[in-house]
């Protein structure tokens, strides 16, 4: 059995070799009653009663950035014409709109934190896309990519304005707090970004460098997510710093499977390239975990990675090129260890919600949520 990067052996898993399969949850207690949940209409809700109030906030741009953020979400086409895009999964602002009703609140409640976190990584999406450049999301052309880098910059800022506009014109005690959240972990984010990108240069990251620039970048925002209608709805701090624990390590769970897809994820569910990570170097957990493993497979990635890192005919690697880095990574264990890892967060996730008193129907439908993040294909 391989090390385990952080110095344990990882459990067995039955991971599967096609590409198509990611971590299933582990076994757990309250699995039983979790299977009436239907996440789709959880999913469905948040989406239904964030997006008029997020329209809303995009009508207030000045042309044309609410033009390119109408396109950006998903609402118009290239032309300009009404379109019915892909406007993501839609986790954060069910998980807003959700955690309202941990106080008792209506989950109504929640809609203007549900849209700010929205806002939040909707910018940090549009940066990151001009940053690495990725010239496809959801299915589509990016907005540096069919707008330029200059509106993809303006954009992303705007939208950033407008998230702590959107709480802050509550004017209420709660609505601070709220903000005061939303700030740190908007704050974490930008680190986390930060991070990643130097990582991109350096030959080795060590797991808890990865899983400290994960936490930064995917936890702080899911874990805003997961409190912000329960301070809007006026919970004490101890409630909302459980439920931030919660959504914290649900991101990085969430992160963890994201980095799965981003190197043997089906394009055509994904919406990225084949190779996505590989294709941009990225230290994500996969090959983190491999190189620290040891053995003759991390030896031999260690050695390609260094000199593709030196290599001015990258951009023109072949499928197969990438191909063969993909299998050192699984046969070196980092493929096996992040699924691991993915189902390990999602259960310090779920034992967090047991310090919260909140209604067992809620308590359902945040653990069927956190289900639902590490079994997808998108």
């Amino acid at each position: 059995m391989r090390t385990d990067p952080r110095g344990t052996d990882p459990r067995t898993l039955g991971t599967a070799t096609g590409g198509e399969t990611v971590p299933t949850v582990p076994p757990a207690a309250t699995a039983v009653r979790r299977t009436t949940v239907d996440v789709t209409a959880l999913l469905e809700r948040g989406r239904t009663l964030a997006t008029p109030v997020l329209r809303a906030a995009i009508d207030r741009l000045a042309p044309p950035m609410d033009t390119v953020a109408a396109y950006h979400f998903g609402w118009i086409d290239a032309q300009g014409n009404p379109a019915d895009g892909d406007g993501g999964k839609a986790v954060r602002p069910a998980l807003a709109v959700l955690s309202a009703e941990v106080t008792g609140a209506a989950p109504e409640t929640g809609i203007p934190g549900a849209v700010a976190v929205e806002l939040v990584h909707n910018f940090s999406l549009l940066h990151d896309d001009l940053m690495d450049g990725d010239e496809q999301r959801r299915h589509r052309d990016t907005v540096w990519k069919v707008h330029g880098p200059a509106q993809a910059i303006l954009v992303g800022d705007a939208l950033f304005a407008l998230a702590n506009e959107v709480l802050l014109e509550l004017g209420t005690v709660e609505a601070g707090r709220a903000t005061r959240r939303l700030t740190r972990a908007s704050r974490a984010l930008i680190d986390g970004q930060a991070q990643d990108i130097s990582y991109e240069h350096r030959d080795r990251v060590s797991v808890e460098e990865c899983l400290e620039m994960e936490g930064n970048k995917t936890g702080a925002l899911l874990a805003s997510a997961s409190s912000i209608g329960a301070v809007l709805g006026g919970a004490d701090e101890r409630t909302a710093d459980m439920l931030e624990k919660y959504g914290y390590h649900l991101g990085l769970a969430f992160q963890a499977v994201d980095d799965l897809l981003g190197i043997w994820g089906d394009p055509e569910a994904t919406g990225k390239q084949t190779w996505s990570d590989l294709r941009q170097r990225k230290k994500s957990l996969p090959v983190v975990a491999a190189l620290a493993a040891g053995g003759p497979a991390s030896e031999r990635l260690g050695e390609m990675l260094a000199a593709d890192a030196k290599s001015s005919d990258f951009e023109n690697f072949s499928e197969a090129e990438f191909a063969a880095r993909a299998a050192l990574i699984e046969e070196a264990g980092g493929r096996e260890w992040t699924a691991e890892e993915a189902r390990r967060q999602h259960t310090i996730a779920i034992e967090a919600l047991d310090a919260v008193d909140m209604p067992d129907q809620v308590r359902d439908r945040f653990a069927a949520l956190a289900d639902f993040v590490v079994v997808r294909k998108r």
